[in-house]
């Protein structure tokens, strides 16, 4: 499983971004899908994942402002990011986990937000 992510960049705080994660190879073995981040200095964190019934969990920190879905293809992933904040600020990856329990790692997006 390959993992292509995009949309990030920089934005004010209070701004918005939507990140996509492609996922190709065998997309058919894939359960769940989802996104962490690194920021710098500290460990990668979970920021949401979504299951291939569409049912989301969510880090405390992003509830409410984040929002993570799949598209009807079920290889995409998707954040959408509201009200961000200087925190936010990091390298978002797109995970994949398959039914075998692989894990998979796409090659990270920037996201930086300016105070």
């Amino acid at each position: 499983v390959q993992l292509q992510a995009s949309g990030g960049g920089l934005v004010q705080a209070g701004g918005s971004l939507r990140l996509s994660c492609a996922a190709a190879g065998s997309v058919s073995n894939i359960n769940v899908m989802g996104w962490y981040r690194q920021a710098p200095g500290k460990q990668r964190e979970l920021v949401a994942v979504i299951d291939s019934d569409r049912s989301a969990n969510y880090a405390n920190s992003m509830k409410g402002r984040f929002t993570i879905s799949r598209g009807n293809a079920t290889n995409t992933v998707y954040l959408q990011m509201n009200s961000l904040k200087p925190e936010d600020t990091g390298v978002y990856y797109c995970n994949a986990v398959t039914r075998s329990r692989y894990f998979y790692w796409g090659q990270g997006t920037q996201v930086t937000v300016s105070s």
